[in-house]
C-alpha cells in the first residue's frame, strides 16, 4: 500500500525531495543527497533513508506512490561487477534550429581586424543570420602563452575586458545567437590555472566562462573540443587533432585526409577548399577559414595567412547545407 505523504510546515516529503533534485541536479548521488535532505529537515524525515526512500520514488526507483518527476537516467549494465569508471561520454554539438549562420575564426583579440570583422559583418548583415558561430581563437592570451613574453603587450585582464567589449558590440549589431567554440587561444586561461593553481581549478568563478558571462549575456560556450555537427558538415577550430593538420597541398586538404566527411575548419589562418568524389559518387568538401586578426605578428611575421570568414545555410531536413568561404583583402569582401 502507497505511503500517506505527510505535510511539514505546509510541504509534503515529496514536494521537499523534488526541490532538492532541482536545486542540486540529476548529478548528486542520490544518498549524498538525502543526507543534505535530512540534515536540513530533520523533522520531516526519521532517517537518513527515509529521506533517500522519498527521492528514489520521484526518481522512480521504488513503488514509494508519487508520481515520478526526476526520471533517474538508465546506469549502464554491469552483470560482472567490475570496478566503477571514471569513462565520460563525449559527444558532438548538434547545431539546429537556425537558418543562416555567420562564421567568424581566429579572432587573437586584441590583435583583431577591424578591417575584416567589418567586411564580415557588413555580409552578416546583409543577408541576415540568426546565428553566429565564433569558431575559437577569439582571444589571444598573449601573457598566457608559455613561449617568452614581451612585458610591455596588455595584462590578462585588459584581454578579457577587451573580448567583452567585442562580443557585446557583435551582441548589438546583429541580435542573434552567439556560440562560442573554445580553440586552443581560449583554453589558454582555464589550462594555466589547472598548471599554476589546480586547487582553484574546480571553482566555477574564476573559470574562463564565467569570466565572460559576467560581462557578456547570452553566450553559448562549446568546449571539451567537442565537435559541431551541422547538418551534414562537421565543424571544428583544428587544435583537436593531437598531431595537428598535416598540409601538404593546403590545410582543406589536410582536414580531407583526417576528417574522411565534409568539414571545416579555422585554426591555419589559411582560406582553402578540397572536393574529393568517393565511391558512391558523393562529394566531400573540406574548408579551412581565413583568419580576423593581424596578419604579420612579431613572432612569425612571414607567413601565409589571410583574412576570411563564411557563411552557412542549413536545410530544415537536417542533411543539406550551402557553404560559402570568402576571403578579404584590404577590408574588402573577395
Amino acid at each position: 500500500m502507497p505511503k500517506k505523504e505527510v505535510p511539514v510546515k505546509g510541504f509534503t516529503k515529496v514536494n521537499i525531495a523534488r526541490q532538492y533534485r532541482d536545486k542540486w541536479g540529476m548529478e548528486m548521488p542520490t544518498l549524498t543527497l538525502a543526507r543534505i535532505m535530512y540534515k536540513e529537515n530533520d523533522l520531516a524525515f526519521k532517517n537518513i533513508e527515509d529521506a533517500r526512500s522519498v527521492l528514489r520514488g520521484i526518481e522512480g526507483k521504488n513503488n514509494y506512490g508519487c508520481v515520478v518527476t526526476h526520471q533517474a537516467p538508465e546506469r549502464p549494465k554491469n552483470p560482472y561487477k567490475l570496478p566503477e569508471s571514471d569513462e565520460r561520454e563525449w559527444l558532438p554539438y548538434i547545431l539546429t534550429g537556425f537558418k543562416k549562420v555567420g562564421i567568424l575564426s581566429d579572432i587573437h583579440v586584441p590583435y583583431h581586424s577591424i578591417t575584416a570583422i567589418t567586411a564580415a559583418l557588413d555580409n552578416f548583415v546583409k543577408i541576415g543570420i540568426d546565428c553566429l558561430l565564433l569558431d575559437g581563437d577569439l582571444i589571444d592570451f598573449y601573457g598566457l602563452s608559455k613561449y617568452e613574453k614581451d612585458p610591455k603587450k596588455r595584462s590578462v585582464p585588459d584581454e578579457i575586458d577587451k573580448l567583452g567589449e567585442l562580443l557585446n558590440q557583435l551582441n548589438n549589431i546583429l541580435k542573434c545567437k552567439l556560440l562560442y567554440k573554445l580553440g586552443n587561444h581560449d583554453e589558454r586561461y582555464d589550462n594555466f590555472i589547472m598548471r599554476k593553481a589546480p586547487e582553484l581549478y574546480g571553482l566555477p568563478d574564476i573559470k574562463f566562462e564565467t569570466l565572460i558571462n559576467n560581462r557578456v549575456e547570452g553566450i553559448e560556450f562549446i568546449g571539451d573540443k567537442r565537435i559541431i555537427q551541422a547538418n551534414a558538415l562537421d565543424i571544428i577550430h583544428g587544435h583537436e587533432f593531437v598531431q595537428g593538420i598535416f598540409s601538404p597541398v593546403n590545410v582543406a586538404r589536410g582536414l580531407s585526409l583526417r576528417a574522411k566527411t565534409n568539414a571545416v575548419q579555422g585554426h591555419n589562418h589559411q582560406t582553402s577548399e578540397h572536393s574529393e568524389p568517393n565511391l558512391r559518387g558523393e562529394i566531400k568538401t573540406t574548408w579551412s577559414l581565413g583568419c580576423n586578426c593581424e596578419l604579420h605578428p612579431e613572432y612569425m611575421p612571414i607567413n601565409k595567412w589571410n583574412h576570411g570568414y563564411a557563411t552557412l545555410e542549413l536545410d530544415s531536413n537536417g542533411i543539406d547545407f550551402s557553404f560559402k568561404n570568402y576571403r578579404v583583402k584590404n577590408g574588402k569582401t573577395l
